[in-house]
């Protein structure tokens, strides 16, 4: 008698597929312009055939977005069954690396994109971020139990830089063959156990005088100004799809019109703040590069000026989260100014190992996770806001690169 197809396994394995399809979809083009029927498109189904799994996109877009957490909580578990900081921190980033390594071998699995999940429903969301809390507190968890207030938000801001580290890999793991990543992995490690300066701990950042980058508090903003303010700040709360023109209107009290007078579409918009943004990024580094000081000494003044605008100025920086919203050519412009500002950060880690300020650190990795950790800073600003000085937030947070996360 022959065997009955097992058609719950069959389902299942649908199912991934479409999974898999949509996530793959939302990390190249962004979640608005993922559709059930070019996920179907992507498998060789018809739309209908999608629907009968997953009635609604949004529906669709949730379980994508709880798989990831789930393989991110499941990847943060078998860190924390380790018996020392050090090895979690490891265990933690070769996971994550040898996840990179299957894709690019051509198994399935997928970390998507997380930048929009407050565009979905409020009970939608809500879901989904109590499930990420979960997955941070197994990551915090890494560094044992805090012993008071202070040293949780510690923990915590080591936890948040650890997260953006591995979700920034994605992006700049495509530099590399997949033969370097057991060295890339080891670097990667090091400088977040250790630290970048030669004397661990060190912190004298130099204040440098505003050339532009900060929001003047005296100064009338033009309404293009003030469209790229809300903009950027909208993006980084709510993502792309989130951040419509409408909200963006509103939140000025102006009209549509008046939007569409300084923007032909909000893709021109977003790029617009990506380029300020990078402008003012590009700005702080070539003023820091004038001190009168070793490199780690202008490195540290650069992260610090840096870290003030993300946590306290009223236009921080765009995340890197709009990314996934843009066309491939746009998309690959953006990716190409934020590596050219890395290689700067890695011309100050070289001059640094020169000099002897800084510990002879892999400059190319290091600055791929400079560039995560001033990203992911955005995130962090209502955890700098409990602090009572700010620039005890900042040296707090910093900490991670200037002594590594093995430090009391």
């Amino acid at each position: 008698m022959a065997k009955k197809p097992d058609t719950t396994t069959k389902f299942g394995e649908k199912r991934a597929a479409i999974v898999h399809a949509a996530s793959v979809l939302i990390n190249d083009t962004g979640v608005q312009a993922t559709t059930l029927t070019k996920v179907a498109r992507a498998i060789g189904l018809n739309a209908t055939s999608v629907t009968y799994y997953f009635p609604r996109k949004d529906e669709l877009i949730v379980t994508v977005y709880a798989e990831t957490i789930a393989l991110m909580k499941q990847t943060a578990e078998e860190a924390l069954a380790e018996p020392t900081i050090e090895r979690r921190i490891a265990k933690f980033v070769a996971l994550h690396v040898a996840l990179r390594d299957r894709i690019r071998r051509g198994e399935r699995g997928l970390i998507t994109a997380l930048s929009e999940i407050r565009s979905l429903d409020q009970e939608q969301q809500d879901g989904l971020l109590a499930e990420y809390r979960a997955m941070v507190d197994d990551v915090r968890s890494f560094f044992g139990p805090p012993g008071d207030d202070a040293q949780r938000a510690l923990f915590s801001a080591r936890a948040h830089i650890l997260i953006e580290a591995m979700l920034w890999w994605p992006v700049w793991s495509l530099r590399y063959s997949i033969l370097d990543f057991p060295r890339v992995e080891k670097k990667i490690v090091e400088i977040l156990c250790h630290g970048i300066p030669s004397q661990s701990g060190l912190w004298e950042p130099v204040p440098i005088e505003d050339g532009g980058w900060r929001t003047a508090a005296d100064a009338p903003a033009s309404q293009n100004d003030e469209f790229l303010r809300a903009a950027t700040m909208m993006i980084n709360e709510r993502g792309y799809r989130g951040a419509s023109v409408n909200r963006i209107a509103e939140a000025l009290n102006v009209t549509k019109g008046s939007f569409y007078h300084h923007h032909d579409a909000k893709d021109d918009l977003v790029m617009e703040c990506f380029q300020r943004s990078y402008d003012r990024l590009s700005k702080v580094q070539m003023a820091g590069l004038q001190l009168k000081a070793d490199y780690w000494t202008r490195l540290s003044s650069v992260l610090n000026e840096l870290l003030d605008v993300q946590f306290f100025d009223p236009m921080p920086l765009l995340r890197t989260t709009a990314l996934q919203a843009l066309d491939s050519e746009h998309r690959n412009d953006v990716v190409m100014r934020s590596n050219r500002l890395a290689r700067r950060f890695a011309g100050f880690l070289i001059d640094g190992i020169v000099d002897g300020s800084v510990k002879p650190v892999d400059p190319l990795v290091a600055s791929q996770i400079i560039m995560s950790t001033l990203n992911g800073a955005y995130e962090a600003r209502r955890w700098a806001a409990r602090f009572g000085e700010q620039h005890v937030a900042i040296e707090a947070y910093l900490s991670a690169l200037s002594e590594g996360m093995l430090a009391d």
